[in-house]
């Protein structure tokens, strides 16, 4: 064996220290590089309270109470089975407000544009994102377009920003999970981070998973109108649901234990994620919810969402304990337990 063509200093660590003196691709993984850099530099900076965040903020605006949220988009490619990075730019921010019970009602959106990109594929991204909001029941109102020189920008970037409006006496957040809560999931997980990977340039691979971008808010009403006691909810995008567990735990100081065999993972990403090393767990997904219920009313949110075209796989996964603070555990198939912890580095790049 020869080592003459390998740059070894080129190489990367798959999982990077966390002190790097700079910032890494998995700083925006959502995993626990990703919360140090909130934790320990955004938010201090803001002023801001790192327990509290969730995926939208709720707001007093002269008495009404309204949600705001921010994403940016970077998902590459910018097509992919089931969706592309116009309909994402909507669905992740309307689904940011469903989260803490908010009616989604207006976007901003800001594209920044690589020099060289064809128009005609711009006017085809612009196109899904006003038509992913027509569905959503959302209006785009307020925009902005940048233009960086060619090698700078790799095609397109989308940020989107939404408003909506809470009901009085709504409180659904990261701090309010309870010992003796149901966690439930709408459905099967996984599908968003494999339909990407699976048409990555270098990394393509037979498979018929979709991608399930799509607006959840209906489900979120739903749980609502039939008097579901709801008091967290979570879309688990990046760092799958493994990040939104972990990050409720943290918040409400409270611990998770879910059955592993559970989780509704289809089989072709459970084959998929065999191939790729990945715990599905670390999946990204974004067109389903992760829901802390009060206990008794886990069956009524199931009967809810499954009422729901969009929910009709949801399951209860776990419970919430106020054992191991902080901490999510999974009982195994074999009668074992085993921790399921934020992902370190970035195993899943560019996934939304």
């Amino acid at each position: 064996m020869t080592t003459e063509h390998l740059d070894l200093e080129s190489w990367t660590c798959p999982v990077p220290l966390r002190d790097s003196p700079t910032v890494l691709l998995g700083h925006g993984a959502g995993g626990r590089l990703s919360a140090d850099l909130v934790e320990h530099l955004f938010v201090p900076s803001f002023d801001g309270d790192a327990s509290a965040l969730a995926d939208a903020a709720v707001v007093d605006a002269g008495g009404a109470r309204v949600a705001m949220s921010t994403d940016s988009f970077v998902v590459r490619p910018r097509w992919f089975p089931g969706g592309n990075i116009g309909a994402l730019a909507v669905n992740g921010t309307v689904n940011d407000l469903a989260m803490v019970g908010a009616k989604p009602l207006y976007l901003t959106t800001g594209f920044i544009v690589e020099e060289g990109l064809e128009v005609d594929e711009l006017g085809r991204i612009a196109a899904a994102l006003g038509a992913a909001a027509a569905a959503a029941g959302v209006r785009v109102v307020a925009g902005d377009t940048k233009v960086v020189d060619r090698g700078h920008g790799d095609g397109v970037y989308i940020n989107t920003a939404g408003v909506g409006v809470v009901p009085d006496g709504l409180e659904i957040g990261p701090t309010r999970a309870r010992p003796g809560d149901a966690v439930l999931v709408s459905g099967p997980i996984g599908m968003h981070g494999i339909a990407v990977l699976s048409v990555r340039d270098g990394l393509e691979f037979g498979t018929d998973i979709r991608s399930d971008c799509q607006p959840v808010t209906s489900l979120v009403t739903g749980m609502l109108a039939a008097g579901v006691d709801v008091h967290v909810l979570r879309d688990p995008t990046r760092g799958g649901v493994a990040a939104a567990l972990n990050e409720i735990a943290a918040s409400s100081k409270v611990g998770v234990e879910i059955t592993e065999r559970a989780v509704p993972v289809p089989d072709d990403v459970r084959a998929a994620c065999g191939f790729l090393g990945l715990d599905p767990m670390v999946v990204a997904t974004e067109g389903k919810v992760v829901a802390f219920v009060a206990e008794a009313d886990a069956d009524l949110a199931l009967e809810a969402m499954r009422a729901d075209p969009r929910g009709t796989g949801a399951t209860r996964i776990g419970t919430v304990t106020d054992d191991h603070p902080g901490v999510v555990v999974a009982r195994t198939g074999i009668g074992g337990t085993r921790v399921v912890d934020l992902p370190l580095g970035e195993q899943l790049p560019r996934i939304c």
